[in-house]
């Protein structure tokens, strides 16, 4: 005697539409993890309207050998900070705020930047850090 195996249907369970909206779950999750990043320190970062170039009111130069030069004049380091914040007051007559531009060689002790950041501050001045791009 032979018995034949009956062939019975396999139920199925069709995934295409889970697939898709295993999909679209996948890609919202990978675009939100991207976009909400919990390491980010919020900052408020200044806006332009169009590219400007700071006037150059007085300009103030550091050099390799730690020399600062007002304009194209060599000062004394002793007498900077008196003859900067004098040159600050003299550009107030014309300007409401004047503009101090430092250039600074790279090679240049930065805390004779900050300095000269703290003395136009100081006296109510804008500070620009002039670099190379």
């Amino acid at each position: 005697m032979k018995f034949r195996k009956k062939h019975r249907k396999e139920s199925e369970v069709f995934t295409d539409s889970l697939n898709d909206i295993l999909f679209i779950l996948l890609m919202f999750f990978l675009i939100v993890a991207t976009l909400a990043n919990p390491n980010v320190v919020p900052v408020g970062l200044p806006r332009g309207k169009k590219e400007t170039k700071a006037k150059q009111d007085i300009m103030v130069s550091i050099n390799k050998d730690q020399e600062y030069f007002i304009g194209s004049t060599k000062v004394d380091a002793a007498s900077f900070d008196s003859l900067l914040s004098l040159e600050i007051r003299k550009q107030k007559a014309f300007v409401d705020t004047p503009t101090v531009v430092i250039n600074a060689d790279t090679s240049a002790f930065y805390g004779g930047v900050f300095h000269v950041m703290g003395i136009a501050k100081k006296d109510t001045a804008k500070v620009v850090a002039r670099v190379q791009q």
